[in-house]
């Protein structure tokens, strides 16, 4: 079984190098990557009945403020790479950092984001400058975010 999770991790990983697999250790990558900068981290999952609204609001959000950092972490599979990629395309979101669950026990990488998230999309996660956190559940409203951008990105 093992494998075939890695062979599948490779077709994908090489058809499509812009989504990175996220495994352990990979928010703390994250986060280092933006030290002092302000970011989004957004949970979603091509299944999720309500993502594309959350999409497509953070596509529309990431227009009117360019170099806001956006960083989308899929809870599918490297398998589903094509989908994921396409429909962050759809949304305007082509060009955003864009990760997917690499680890076959899910949990450890929802506990590791956040011990008191259980699982349910979207799940979006706001950090500040200094990288203090503040997660919601469920579509964010459009007034939030754009206030979260005024306040925390350069337009």
């Amino acid at each position: 079984m093992k494998f075939i999770w890695i062979a599948l991790f490779a077709i994908s990983s090489s058809a499509f190098a812009e989504i990175t697999p996220f495994t352990a250790g990979s928010l703390k990558t994250i986060s280092n990557s933006l030290t002092g900068e302000p970011f989004i981290l957004s949970l979603w999952s091509a299944t999720c009945t309500h993502c594309p609204k959350e999409l497509k609001s953070l596509g529309e959000l990431k227009k009117r403020y360019p170099k806001l950092k956006l960083v989308l972490v899929s809870t599918d599979t490297p398998a589903e790479s094509a989908v994921l990629a396409e429909m962050a395309k759809s949304y305007g979101l082509g060009d955003t950092a864009q990760w997917v669950f690499a680890d076959e026990q899910s949990e450890r990488l929802r506990f590791e984001i956040d011990k008191q998230w259980y699982g349910e999309l979207p799940r979006t996660y706001f950090f500040d400058r200094q990288h203090r956190v503040q997660g919601i559940s469920g579509v964010v409203e459009v007034a939030y975010l754009n206030r979260w951008a005024k306040e925390n990105s350069k337009k």
